[in-house]
């Protein structure tokens, strides 16, 4: 049984610590995920610790991994490793069987799976972690106990360090429809072959002191009577797509709230967005940086864009002028193309040539400082 007990801490090891890898990459994601579940359950009290519990969940399921593969306090963590996947598995079969969650965020943006998927993965992972629990006390530690608390630590600080770093710089590896090098519009398409989904739109109207609803097919005869009120459309879906754009929800709107965002993306020529999606809560010395990084806009003749959900806050922090403007955009779109707030996009067209985090403007001032127009 050493055999087989040994394959099985391999791949219940692996896939703990590449799971926790690639959420430790992105730890705000998680965030944002945690708090869709919150939501669902009506728990958006707890909000503001998701990003703590994303770090501390992305740290113990890397820890647990390395110490299921060393045979580190084996009884310990089989014990924390079979709660955990219980748990999971209660995440990711909430998510099949109710249908209120689209992915579980098992391995983050860059493999995303879907309900099914995942919890076909967790009921695999439950039987194997069960197995290693019942067999604990036949696992011996590849390390003496000095040297397995030296490696646990070290493995403890290098899961913090790694995740403060991305948190101020964003993710090392990118897995985002935003990432630098994508091009905005072409991911605002839906994927050859695909068909989009299907929708009717209906229309109701109160007239003779009843609500009615029709199509746009079968209006009825006297619907010329100016007793027909309007009431509401409403666009149902028929039939679902096979696939949807990568970007889907991606608005920009001008002062006077009009939709720029085909003329934005369209412009010749370099530009800059910083996306912020609240300014109440962005780094305290984002302002002062963007006064430097549009001083440089100026010199090279490129335009300058404040992109937030909170404009009237952005501008009481850093007022509009000649070569700021402000546009207008949904938050949970700001979010997720920008993990750090605010983040900056340095645009030529649609396409993103680089994206870098506020700590980092010296690094936008260097980048356009070398554009040649």
């Amino acid at each position: 049984m050493k055999i087989p007990l040994y394959i099985i801490r391999i791949i219940v090891g692996v896939l703990f610590i590449f799971s926790g890898l690639i959420k430790a990459n992105d730890p705000m994601g998680l965030s944002y995920k945690m708090q869709e579940f919150f939501e669902v359950w009506g728990l958006q009290s707890l909000d503001s610790y998701t990003l703590v519990l994303a770090v501390v969940m992305n740290t113990f399921e890397i820890v647990a991994g390395v110490a299921v593969l060393v045979g580190w306090q084996i009884r310990i963590f089989s014990r924390l490793l079979l709660l955990l996947i219980i748990f999971f598995t209660f995440l990711t079969g909430y998510a099949l069987f109710s249908g209120k969650i689209k992915t579980c965020g098992c391995f983050g943006d860059c493999i995303p799976l879907t309900p099914k998927e995942s919890f076909i993965k967790d009921l695999v992972l439950l039987i194997l972690i069960v197995v290693i629990f019942i067999k604990q006390n036949t696992v011996s530690p590849f390390l003496n106990r000095f040297a397995g608390s030296a490696f646990m630590t070290s493995a403890v600080l290098f899961c913090i360090v790694s995740q403060w770093y991305v948190l101020k710089h964003l993710p090392v590896i990118d897995c985002l429809a935003y990432k630098k090098g994508n091009n905005i519009i072409d991911k605002m398409k839906i994927p050859d072959g695909a068909v989009a989904d299907s929708f009717a739109i209906k229309f109701r109207y109160k007239t003779a002191g009843k609500e009615v609803e029709f199509g746009s097919d079968n209006f009825p005869d006297d619907f010329n009577d100016s007793t027909y009120q309007f009431v509401d459309r409403v666009q149902e879906l028929v039939r679902p797509g096979t696939a949807t754009a990568a970007i889907s929800d991606f608005i920009l709107y001008g002062e006077s709230g009009e939709d720029t965002t085909m003329a934005i993306l369209n412009q010749q020529g370099y530009y800059v967005m910083l996306l912020s999606k609240d300014a109440n809560e962005a780094e305290t010395d984002w302002n002062k940086n963007a006064v430097d990084v549009s001083t440089v806009c100026v010199t090279k003749k490129i335009p300058f864009f404040i992109v937030t959900a909170t404009t009237e806050a952005a501008e009481k922090q850093l007022p509009a002028t000649e070569n700021i403007h402000y546009l207008k955009c949904d938050a949970t779109v700001i979010k997720t193309a920008g993990r750090v707030n605010p983040t900056y996009f340095i645009m030529k067209q649609a396409n993103i040539i680089g994206k870098y985090a506020n700590s980092d403007y010296e690094e936008v001032i260097r980048q356009l400082s070398n554009i040649k127009q």
